[in-house]
């Protein structure tokens, strides 16, 4: 039996039952198998240890007040990492592979998946890598896609609380015509060392700015950055910037409530005159900051004055949750039950 205490997981990894695999060989891929082993065998000279062929997802299930399991958007998830495959030279894993390796592990670990209310969910990761041996730079002729699953808490420990973020001028995320929409290891490789400068200066992340000016906001460290005026949301257009499948969602919340969506650059200076601003993503959902710091300018914009989130940033948070919980109709048929 599961003693798991719910309410008090971290975001982290714990292990689970069963992962499920499929190997892409001689132009095709295999059937799905399926081991209670945590570990692979790679060859030595695997492109994706050497030459960064590498992507992967994050998706979370979700356990309703009525008892179903509810997957978020997983087409979205599916895409996206057909979309990296091609950004990189990867084997393509199609659709209905992608969805049947994940839905089989949920299944397989249903007692991993939180009770509903508890505030934690069972995050889903699908990973593609390049198997196959290489010493020269090309393309792998051979690929393992997995899944596995692990029951996660939020992922800052402050939960749906303002945090504080730190300006990282020293350092890119991501180059201009790179792979930053991609969702693929060497850019969050290339986040490291300014999400670790951060943490040590007392803050929960780092705020990249564009690799070609640093004028612009980019990435809001693992998550994508945006902010409220009045009835605008206003979120970052950048080429390096990951495609967050919860920032698309909330773009649709907002201009459901009547808000006006803007997808442009956003000045670092900007920063005075919003009213909100936040990180967003699948780990975090929504994470409102309250304070962003640019040590090296000495400047300083604070935001959730009475310590709390803000109005309309706290609509579209509960919003979303409502939906991926089951706990408001989904009129934009974002959810699909697991049958289990």
């Amino acid at each position: 039996m599961n003693q798991t205490e719910w309410s008090n997981l971290p975001f982290g990894y714990q292990k689970t039952n069963i992962n499920i695999r499929s190997y892409y060989r001689e132009g095709e891929w295999g059937k799905l198998e399926f081991s209670d082993s945590e570990y692979i065998s790679v060859h030595m000279a695997a492109t994706g240890l050497h030459y960064g062929q590498q992507a992967f997802e994050g998706l979370k299930a979700y356990m309703g007040n009525d008892g179903k399991v509810r997957l978020f958007r997983w087409e979205e998830n599916a895409q996206r990492m057909q979309d990296s495959a091609n950004g990189i030279m990867m084997a393509v894993p199609p659709m209905e592979l992608f969805k049947e390796a994940v839905f089989n592990a949920v299944r397989l670990n249903k007692e991993f998946i939180p009770p509903y209310g508890t505030g934690a969910t069972l995050y889903v990761r699908p990973l593609l890598f390049g198997s196959g041996a290489r010493v020269g730079v090309k393309p792998a002729d051979e690929y393992m896609f997995l899944v596995f699953v692990s029951p996660v808490g939020p992922y800052f420990k402050e939960g749906f609380n303002p945090v504080s973020i730190m300006v990282a001028r020293d350092y890119d995320r991501a180059a201009p015509k790179g792979t930053g929409c991609y969702k693929v290891g060497g850019n969050y490789a290339a986040s490291l060392t300014a999400g670790e400068k951060a943490h040590k200066e007392g803050f929960a992340s780092a705020l990249f700015l564009d690799a070609r000016e640093k004028k612009y906001i980019d990435e809001a460290g693992p998550a994508n950055f945006f902010a409220i005026k009045g009835d605008n949301y206003i979120t970052p257009l950048s080429e390096s910037i990951l495609p967050s499948i919860t920032n698309k969602s909330l773009m649709v919340l907002a201009e459901d409530m009547g808000m006006k969506v803007e997808r442009r650059k956003i000045a670092l200076e900007e920063l005075s005159e919003f009213d909100e601003v936040g990180a967003c993503g699948t780990a975090a959902v929504i994470s409102p900051i309250r304070r962003i710091v640019d040590l090296e300018m000495g400047t300083e914009w604070n935001y959730c004055l009475d310590g709390k989130a803000g109005e309309k940033s706290s609509q579209l948070y509960h919003r979303l949750i409502d939906i991926q919980n089951g706990d408001a109709p989904d009129k934009f048929g974002w959810t699909t039950v697991v049958e289990m």
